[in-house]
């Protein structure tokens, strides 16, 4: 590698050529004028002769500076082509290693598997990819700073390589990923097994850090080449799209790669690129589930749904694409676009009925939640009145400060807020002392289960008299049929949903049944008191 200031290859032979050429003639010149000079000199020294000639003299010294100077660029020479040789090491070694471990990296991995492969055919064996990434290895860096991270992932690499086969090929891929290759006989599998379970284990656990001890596990998943795999980059994208199975299935396993996993991969990349395009062009759209009276059996409202309407393949269910605008960032663009059509359509129904909306744990991340939800109001004109936001109880984990203050903010504004799925988390109760809450909602895993469970019966009638203790209204989500509707309204339960008074709907239906049951008023679509709108806009600025 060259400097700015180094000289060019060129010159630089230029500079040796001559300092070679001027040493080698003073030798020439040493050699053929040095045993007279030092005659004349011994003989002035002894008193012999006329003394030395003063010109031979000088020519020695002359040819003892010059043959000085050539060894001594000679040595300059030699430091110079050593330095020169190291940097050149240290460049190859970073263009195919790890600079933190020492390990291979992916480019020099993928040439490695690709030779692999050839072996693999020439002595009937089969290649084995590994990739392992460490769980939660964030959690060592936010902890203990970064020096001990890197510390870790040297303490990894050192375990993962005591642990593989000879001659098996070992990289770290980055951050906290690494890969293995090596070969096996395809009809034992499980010495494959053997290994992936023994890394398992051993990463498992504590690494000692020094002044800290750190504790990761590891997902792993396992790619073969005999499974029409003809090349080291469909193996390796196998055994990573396996890796993150094996994340997804709940960490710290092994999971090996089946094709029905690259089939579902490539259906999810087809749901997020239409979501790009399916959330701006509006088909994604409110669904509503009507919410009911217990005891009358009159109409209250209903919950909001989001439903995707694809225009080629139809009604795509929630728990298609929800999931895959979570995990993309965007489900909060989906849920305004789904408020602000449900918003529009309703606030010309009757001023009794409301309208429920949940809001996912990512969106409760938001610290501008509260006030995008209050300019969709005021921009609809739907009364903030008649809006209930449902949040679940696993959104308030994360940040409850910041989830308070958004609480607070919708609060204000008017709008009822509903703890969602009530029961299943830890803090159940805590969440109900620490934030405004107007209402519960039973979780459905509980209400659908009541008629065969009486644990499940126990826990809704508990939590139904906590309600009322409270002074907090319950719905209960989740029935499906008469008897479980009679027994919560036996209880005092006293708002309910579910399948038993009708699936999600469309707008077109939904208008159809306000109609029939004349919850559609004549006149103009309710608007938001004026003063209430223009204190809305400005608490939302």
């Amino acid at each position: 590698m060259m400097t700015p200031d180094a000289p060019s290859p060129v010159r630089a032979a230029r500079i040796d050529l001559l300092t070679g050429g001027i040493t080698f003639a003073a030798i020439l010149i040493f050699a053929g004028t040095g045993s007279r000079a030092m005659t004349s000199f011994v003989d002035l020294v002894a008193g012999n002769g006329e003394g030395a000639d003063a010109t031979l003299v000088t020519a020695v010294l002359l040819n003892i500076a010059l043959m000085l100077f050539g060894w001594r660029r000679y040595r300059d020479l030699t430091r110079e082509a050593g330095a020169r040789a190291a940097a050149e090491d240290r460049v190859r070694t970073l263009a195919t290693h790890d600079p933190l471990t020492g390990l291979l990296n992916r480019r020099s991995l993928g040439e490695g598997v690709a030779n692999l492969f050839g072996r693999a055919g020439q002595r009937g064996k089969t290649v084995a990819m590994l990739m392992l990434d460490l769980d939660k290895f964030k959690t060592v860096n936010d902890l203990h700073g970064h020096e001990a991270g890197d510390t870790l992932l040297r303490d990894v690499a050192a375990a993962i390589a005591g642990l593989l086969p000879p001659n098996a090929m070992l990289a770290r891929l980055g951050g906290d990923e690494y890969a293995a290759v090596f070969l096996y006989d395809a009809a034992n599998p499980v010495t494959v097994d053997l290994v992936a379970e023994r890394l398992i284990a051993r990463l498992a656990e504590p690494f000692d850090l020094g002044e800290a001890t750190a504790h990761v596990t590891v997902s792993l998943g396992i790619a073969r080449s005999d499974h029409d795999c003809t090349n080291g980059d469909a193996l390796m994208r196998r055994a990573d799209i396996a890796m993150y199975a094996a994340k997804k299935a709940g960490r710290n396993r092994l999971v090996w790669f089946d094709a029905s996993m690259e089939r579902a991969l490539q259906a999810r990349n087809a749901v997020e690129a239409g979501l790009r395009s399916g959330i701006p062009n509006g088909e994604i759209v409110p669904y509503y589930e009507q919410q009911i009276d217990l005891a009358t059996g009159r109409l209250l409202g209903f919950e909001v749904l989001a439903r995707w309407e694809h225009p080629t393949r139809g009604l795509i269910p929630p728990d298609i694409f929800i999931p895959v605008a979570e995990e993309t960032g965007m489900i909060g663009d989906l849920s305004l676009s789904v408020m602000r059509q449900a918003f529009e359509q309703a606030r010309g129904w009757d001023a009794e009925l409301s309208l429920s909306v949940n809001i996912s744990p990512a969106q409760l991340k938001d610290p501008w939640l509260a006030q995008k939800i209050v300019k969709l109001l005021v921009e609809t004109g739907y009364p903030a009145r008649r809006l209930e936001i449902e949040i679940t109880e696993s959104a308030l984990f994360d940040d409850l400060d910041l989830a308070r203050t958004i609480i607070g903010s919708l609060k204000n504004q008017g709008i009822r807020l509903a703890l969602d799925d009530f029961g299943t988390g830890y803090s159940s109760l805590a969440h109900l002392r620490a934030l405004p809450f107007d209402r519960i909602k039973i979780d459905r895993s509980f209400v659908m289960s009541m008629a065969e469970n009486s644990e499940s019966a126990a826990i809704v009638t508990a939590i139904t008299r906590l309600g009322d203790s409270l002074g907090m209204p319950i719905t209960a989500e989740g029935i499906e049929d008469g008897a479980i509707a009679a027994q919560l309204q036996a209880i005092g339960c006293h708002k309910g949903q579910g399948f038993h008074y009708g699936r999600p709907i469309p707008i077109r239906q939904v208008r159809t049944l306000l109609a029939e049951q004349a919850l559609l008023p004549s006149g103009r679509a309710e608007p938001a008191a004026p003063d209430d709108a223009a204190e809305a806009v400005r608490r939302a600025i």
